[in-house]
């Protein structure tokens, strides 16, 4: 299905099953992420803080966290935390507290979500504590890159592109399709050798046009776990994973054919928590529970398939559900890992 221009109303399509990462590619040059940074760097992290909340600012909770340039941040501890030390911490690009949305897209992600266009896959990863800010950024950078892509699409006469959607939430270690409530709420992983990680059963959807794209993405977000904490009135208790597979061709009148396939994933991870933080009891304690040992797990798994990539060797700890959902963002592809930090620590 070709892609039409944006703005054209809707049409009925029909629901593929799926859950194939994208086929093996020639990788294409493309615009580095970050700007003028080495070829060969794969991983981009930046890091926001955002602002006091109203709740925060009522109870006088200390600013913790300082922008110093565009690479560093202090954290700075309040009179009471005698034992802790002020250290700073280096990144990539950091975004302060006033920063805007557009900001945080054009300078840490566009590059990153733009190189799908070529044939290249990418990963956008949004990590944080609770109450960190992680969806809202999320959700901003998504409507950026699908604006930016369809505007590709129309300044790209010569090709012709079809845009497909899964979406996919990790709750309590259970894998659901946010796109087909039908198939069920513990749907299997398998790990194929040629294929790499398959979610079996799970919908890809074929889009139109940017306004049913959107419509697609917000049914993702509308059918995603939340629940009421301590810290957060509407925390996300699972890990969402909104993927986009992009497939353009030459037309035939241009002389040549050449194919492009590759995946964008959105990844919005559910925020570490502290139980004391969030008051947490019975099901919300054991979200919790799960969400920080799947962070864990991830983390553990992400440095292992940065080794395995050098040793050609990725061992992974244990096959549950975010160990593979890594290894399927993972294969073959630009990373952007933008991480969210509460700006405050509590004045007393």
């Amino acid at each position: 299905m070709t892609v039409k221009a944006p703005g054209t109303p809707a049409t009925k399509i029909d629901k593929t099953p799926v859950g194939t990462p994208t086929t093996k590619i020639d990788k294409t040059p493309v615009a580095t992420p970050g700007g003028n940074r080495p070829r060969e760097e794969k991983i981009m992290v930046t890091v926001r803080l955002r602002p006091l909340n109203k709740k925060e600012q009522s109870s006088k909770d200390h600013v913790a966290w300082e922008c110093i340039d565009d690479h560093t941040i202090v954290y700075k501890p309040s009179l009471r935390e005698r034992a802790a030390q002020q250290g700073s911490f280096t990144f990539d690009k950091v975004f302060g507290p006033d920063s805007l949305t557009e900001s945080v897209y054009e300078d840490g992600v566009k590059n990153v979500a733009l190189s799908a266009l070529m044939g290249i896959n990418a990963t956008i990863f949004a990590y944080g504590q609770t109450s960190s800010g992680k969806t809202y950024t999320m959700r901003g950078i998504t409507e950026k890159a699908v604006n930016d892509i369809f505007t590709h699409i129309m300044n790209t006469p010569e090709r012709d592109f079809r845009i497909k959607i899964s979406g996919l939430e990790i709750y309590n270690e259970n894998v659901r399709d946010l796109l087909n409530s039908e198939s069920g709420r513990n749907l299997k992983l398998l790990d194929d050798p040629e294929k790499g990680t398959v979610v079996e059963k799970l919908v890809e959807e074929a889009a139109n046009d940017d306004q049913h794209l959107r419509h697609l993405i917000n049914i993702c977000d509308s059918q995603r776990q939340v629940g009421e904490t301590a810290l957060n009135d509407t925390s996300s208790r699972s890990h969402q994973i909104i993927r986009l597979t992009i497939e353009s061709t030459l037309r035939e009148n241009s002389g040549t054919v050449r194919s492009y396939v590759a995946s964008l994933n959105f990844v919005d991870l559910a925020g570490s928590e502290r139980a004391s933080q969030t008051n947490a009891d019975g099901a919300r304690l054991r979200e919790g529970c799960h969400i920080n040992l799947s962070l864990m797990t991830l983390t553990t798994v992400i440095r292992k398939l940065s080794v395995g990539k050098r040793s050609g060797h990725v061992p992974v700890p244990r096959l549950e559900a975010h160990t593979h959902i890594a290894a399927f963002t993972r294969r073959k592809c630009t990373d952007c890992h933008h991480m969210h930090i509460e700006s405050s620590i509590k004045s007393c």
